[in-house]
């Protein structure tokens, strides 16, 4: 049977400096819960909003899978491998750490802030080379339907993950339409933008996650102004 942990936006951790208002999902920097780590393969998901011309200075990163996904404006990214890239909304990034990998992440806006989801998942095998992937996805994003964004089982038009047991599901549902949840032992459904209803959990709002327990099949319907969510389907 089911098993549903509804988490309310106002219950997320925050960091707020004056060039960033980031939420936590899970257990993130200074920010500690031991009951609240992660939600199977997912470690961090945290939703970030970043002033226009300040950023993530360069930092370090080692064996971990981190997808990017952006709601609102432009982030650039530039690492130790030479990958540079600036991703908008309809972007699918994903930077695998591996044995080690430096980055920086900055909003080249002079005045517009940048609105992104980052989360990570760790890899099923340590120690690989640290890698890039950016992909185009707009054309599944104005579908108004579900989609792979990022997958380690070779979903085609998804970029790819190094983790066999995870699959982040994705879209802008359009208002009113229902879409079947993806199911495995864990998933980890966030409503970035807009409403909705799970069937079962009841209504979330901006900001709300539902965290499921081995699912035997939920479905969620988009509000009136229509929901851009991210599900994330582990084991």
């Amino acid at each position: 049977m089911t098993q549903i942990d509804i988490r309310r936006a106002d219950e997320r951790f925050a960091t707020k400096l004056d060039w960033l208002d980031s939420k936590h999902s899970f257990s993130f920097g200074p920010h500690h819960d031991p009951d609240n780590t992660h939600h199977g393969l997912l470690w961090v998901n945290n939703d970030d909003i970043v002033r226009g011309g300040t950023g993530f200075d360069t930092h370090a990163h080692r064996d971990m899978e981190i997808v990017t996904w952006v709601l609102a404006g432009e982030l650039e990214h530039r690492d130790s491998e030479g990958n540079h890239g600036v991703i908008t909304p309809g972007l699918a990034q994903r930077m695998s750490a591996g044995t080690g990998i430096r980055h920086s992440e900055r909003n080249p806006s002079s005045n517009a802030d940048v609105h992104f989801l980052q989360m990570w998942v760790p890899p099923d095998t340590g120690g690989i080379d640290p890698g890039y992937e950016q992909l185009d996805v707009s054309a599944e994003l104005a579908s108004g339907d579900l989609f792979p964004i990022a997958s380690g089982k070779r979903h085609e038009s998804a970029i790819t993950i190094f983790q066999r047991d995870a699959v982040l599901w994705g879209g802008r549902i359009a208002p009113g339409r229902s879409v079947d949840v993806p199911v495995d032992r864990h998933v980890h459904l966030y409503v970035a933008r807009g409403s909705g209803v799970l069937e079962p959990g009841g209504q979330l709002g901006t900001g709300d996650a539902a965290r499921l327990y081995d699912p035997d099949g939920s479905t969620f319907t988009a509000g009136p102004a229509g929901a851009e969510v991210s599900i994330w389907a582990t084991a």
